[in-house]
């Protein structure tokens, strides 16, 4: 996995990649605490369970619209710092301040803040990320999403001390031992399930015991030393007037040809490069000289776009019903029981995600994705075909959350590859994964209640299968995307026999895809500010 030339890239990009990292971190903290401490916030903002279940509504359409607002930030490494810092920043701001937050409506806003957050921080950090290894990605992305993985994980736990164990509000109905066990309905909310308030009537008047503040205090101080991480980052690399401005190229000049080295290029040719780089996904695209672009450019764009809906749709459906799945017909399990489910699947997730690194670095992303998707449907096969048996549910979330685990990073490194890492698709595909996780989850949980016991099961098999049917046809635009590149190549090696120099054009030959020089004299600028 670790050979000398990746060792050495990594060695040249250490604190950026080990700052990407921590702020995925940052990301998966944010990720998996609502759920848990739902009721004790509930509690504080004096509101009831319907009210209170709307703001995963609000976290989770903030953090999409973060995704599409993350790539206005990727033009230059200055800007994707300036945004990550604020963003991490945000979160520990975030943690601080929900402990006064004493009004549902003022809670969802802070919460949709902390969505927006999450979402630039999720497309900044996989852009950055694949711009700087290119090529080489797929391992780092491995790492990047097993840190999120990890932060998910963690969240639950630095909470779980301080979550009451009895209701919060203490009134004369309470006092008589009334709704004394409160994990029945802690593990029945889920995101964008409304609880059905008959089945669960909590009082929302009287005096308020929690000590669920310790946890989000704790969090903020976790989480405070990534916006640091990427202040100093700024610093090291001159952004704000900290110190002198430094260029660290992502191959040093020795690796470049000699027509490609930086000394070679005058100061009006290296603005006027910088100047053209796409700025977001339109500009992106303008930049890419449309007219001249092959159809298949944006077939590739959109088919894993569709992928990453699916898959990605299935891990957020899934690990927000699994639950409410299993304390149902026809498994009737304990809840106490039924509640390890969820714990069950981010830890192989995370699992997944740490097993997947070294994977790899030996398997092709293309081979991963095929393998994971594969895993995934029949996951779904063995579950429907035992549909009463508990250890086949217990088995079944473990491995869907292995295969799981590795699809996103895989995904984008092959969509990636195929498009010369331009990083149009990473803004592309990390929206679509984040569509995908909110209106998959907003479909299984108008469905789930419905008679059809296996409905939940059936959803994620359909997903899945319909994830690798665009995954198959996403092959075979590949192979006629590199077709057309072919003939492409060939039309520019007949313009280089003219008298016009390639150093004078150098967006053509960055954004074409056309010519290796151009891969490489883009992959020089990934910290220009």
């Amino acid at each position: 996995m670790w050979d000398d030339r990746r060792w050495g890239l990594f060695k040249r990009n250490l604190q950026p990649t080990l700052t990407l990292w921590s702020a995925f971190c940052s990301f998966g903290l944010c990720l998996a605490f609502l759920g848990p401490t739902l009721l004790d916030l509930r509690c504080q903002t004096h509101s009831s369970l319907q009210q209170i279940t709307w703001v995963f509504f609000a976290q989770n359409f903030c953090v999409l619209v973060g995704t599409i607002i993350g790539g206005v930030f990727k033009k230059t490494f200055s800007r994707s710092l300036g945004a990550l810092f604020v963003s991490t920043l945000l979160i520990s701001v975030v943690f601080s301040i929900i402990p006064f937050c004493n009004n549902v409506i003022i809670l969802a806003f802070v919460l949709a803040v902390a969505g927006l957050a999450m979402g630039c921080i999720d497309t900044i950090a996989n852009l950055q990320l694949v711009r700087i290894y290119q090529k080489d990605s797929p391992v780092f992305l491995q790492v990047l999403h097993f840190c999120v993985g990890f932060g998910a994980f963690l969240s639950p736990m630095i909470a779980d001390p301080f979550l009451s164990e009895t209701n919060c509000i203490q009134n004369n109905l309470t006092a008589n031992g009334t709704f004394s066990d409160l994990t029945h309905i802690r593990k029945s909310l889920v995101p964008h399930h409304v609880v059905n308030e008959t089945q669960f009537v909590l009082p929302t008047d009287g005096f308020v015991i929690s000590q669920v503040s310790y946890a989000f205090w704790i969090m903020a101080l976790i989480n405070l030393p990534v916006p640091f991480a990427v202040l100093f980052l700024m610093c090291k690399q001159g952004i704000g007037g900290c110190c002198g401005k430094k260029s660290v190229p992502l191959l040093p000049a020795e690796e470049l040809p000699p027509d490609l080295q930086m000394d070679r290029l005058s100061p009006e040719q290296e603005r006027t490069l910088h100047a053209k780089e796409p700025d977001g996904l339109i500009d992106c695209l303008k930049g890419l000289h449309l007219q001249e672009a092959p159809c298949t450019f944006f077939v590739v764009h959109i088919i894993g776009a569709v992928v990453l809906f699916m898959s990605d749709g299935i891990l957020g459906e899934y690990s927000g019903f699994v639950y409410t799945y299993a304390v149902e017909k026809p498994l009737y399990i304990e809840p106490r029981v039924a509640g390890y489910l969820s714990s069950l699947f981010w830890a192989s997730i995370t699992l997944g995600r740490l097993a997947s690194i070294p994977v790899s670095g030996k398997l092709k992303p293309v081979t991963m994705v095929f393998i994971n998707l594969g895993g995934i449907i029949g996951t779904f096969v063995l579950m429907l075909c035992f549909p009463v048996s508990v250890v086949c549910l217990y088995v079944g979330t473990g491995l869907l959350g292995f295969f799981l685990s590795s699809t996103f990073p895989s995904m984008l490194a092959y969509t990636e590859d195929i498009l010369n890492y331009q990083g149009c698709a990473t803004t592309v595909l990390v929206t679509g994964a984040g569509i995908g996780e909110f209106a998959l989850q907003m479909l299984v949980g108008s469905i789930i209640q419905s008679p059809e016991t296996d409905i939940f099961l059936v959803c994620g098999l359909t997903f899945g299968c319909l994830a690798l049917l665009f995954y198959l046809v996403l092959l075979l635009v590949h192979r006629l995307h590199n077709h057309q590149r072919m003939a492409g190549k060939q039309s520019i090696t007949g313009l280089a026999g003219t008298e016009r120099n390639a150093i004078d054009f150098p967006i053509v030959f960055v954004f074409s895809e056309q010519s290796k020089a151009g891969t490489i004299e883009e992959s020089k600028f990934p910290y220009q500010s």
